[in-house]
């Protein structure tokens, strides 16, 4: 899927948006690192696939956001956590995390990498520097890492007779874990990949554009993800959720918008909303005083981050790097085709006038 996204541009409240179904903004959780009160009502979704007799792992981030009980939501969380472990020919839904590419891992100075720094493709908003190309060159060193352990589990569902018989979803909790991407409410924030394989057993519940190998473009968020694995399942959505299957029987209408939801990072209060067409994004900034790059504790803890804010008080940066240290306008608009780093604010063109009050 080229258009996903993870609804939030940070793991916790993107999180609530998963395991809930709905927009983590509904339920006052949209705030990083929170423990929202949860409503009578509300039931994360694999408790209805354990309902219906499937046996569900979590190995083993929860990050929820909200209240709730692991001994109702799984029947394992835990680092040792696995299908294995059911009865035999028991039904499984299994959640394996890797986070091996988290930002926390591409904080060593000047590592020597396996990818070539000189070669690292910087995005123009980041200073091109030997520290910022070191991050990134360590980054994709994590990514090639996590290949193999994708790899690793997709063999093991050959080793173990169950890859014919076994959905698999592959997607990342947000954009990549540099600055401005991660907590940013724009497309690199939020755009994740999603691969998603159904063996030919299960045909009848691939959407009307599967392919093997190919490629949809239809617009696809987390808020959709606990209605696709209930609809997977045979199980109609529950009354409560936001979203709309993309795979199996109750398959939704393709929608013509995808939303973005940006609450308070770490120590910082903050507040944005975005929506996407599938080519252009608009962005609200309902705190436009703050920069989009406040000084947040944790992130600042990334090479990348610490010498990209000093070249910005020194006043080495141009126009485009600097602008994420700077007060934002209220409004952004950028066209994804031609501007995929969103650089150039169209906002206040009247070229695009018709669009900005068609998102905003």
């Amino acid at each position: 899927f080229t258009h996903a996204i993870s609804t939030a541009p940070v793991c916790a409240p993107a999180r609530t948006t998963i395991i809930t179904g709905m927009y983590a903004s509904s339920l006052g959780a949209q705030h990083m690192r929170s423990q929202v009160r949860t409503p009578s009502w509300l039931r994360l979704f694999p408790e209805y696939l354990r309902e219906a007799g499937y046996y569900c792992t979590n190995n083993s981030k929860t990050d929820y956001n909200v209240e709730h009980d692991l001994k109702l939501v799984w029947d394992e969380n835990s680092r040792r956590a696995h299908y294995r472990e059911r009865r035999e020919d028991q039904p499984f839904f299994a959640v394996f995390n890797h986070t091996g590419t988290h930002e926390s891992k591409i904080r060593a100075k000047d590592r020597k990498t396996a990818h070539d720094k000189t070669k690292a493709p910087v995005p123009p908003y980041h200073p091109d520097i030997p520290a910022v190309r070191n991050n990134w060159a360590q980054y994709y060193d994590n990514l090639t890492t996590m290949d193999k352990w994708f790899a690793d589990h997709l063999q093991a569902l050959e080793e173990a007779g169950l890859a014919e018989d076994t959905i698999v979803f592959f997607w990342a909790d947000h954009g990549p874990g540099m600055p401005r991407s991660k907590r940013w409410a724009g497309w690199s924030g939020v755009h994740i990949p999603l691969i998603v394989h159904i063996p030919e057993k299960w045909k009848h519940l691939r959407p009307p554009d599967y392919e093997p190998g190919g490629k949809s473009t239809r617009l696809v968020g987390f808020v959709d993800f606990g209605a696709t694995m209930l609809a997977l399942a045979g199980i109609e959505p529950a009354p409560f959720h936001q979203g709309h299957a993309f795979l199996g029987k109750n398959l939704g209408k393709p929608p013509e918008y995808s939303f973005v939801f940006r609450g308070r990072m770490d120590e910082r209060p903050d507040c944005s909303r975005s929506v996407i067409d599938g080519r252009y994004i608009y962005i609200r900034n309902y705190m436009p005083h703050l920069p989009h790059g406040q000084w947040l504790n944790y992130q600042m803890k990334t090479q990348t981050t610490q010498t990209w804010y000093r070249l910005f008080q020194e006043g080495k940066l141009n126009k485009v790097q600097a602008a994420f240290w700077q007060a934002r306008a209220p409004e952004e608009l950028y066209d994804l085709a031609k501007d995929p780093h969103e650089t150039r604010n169209l906002a206040g063109s009247t070229d695009h006038a018709t669009k900005l009050r068609e998102l905003r």
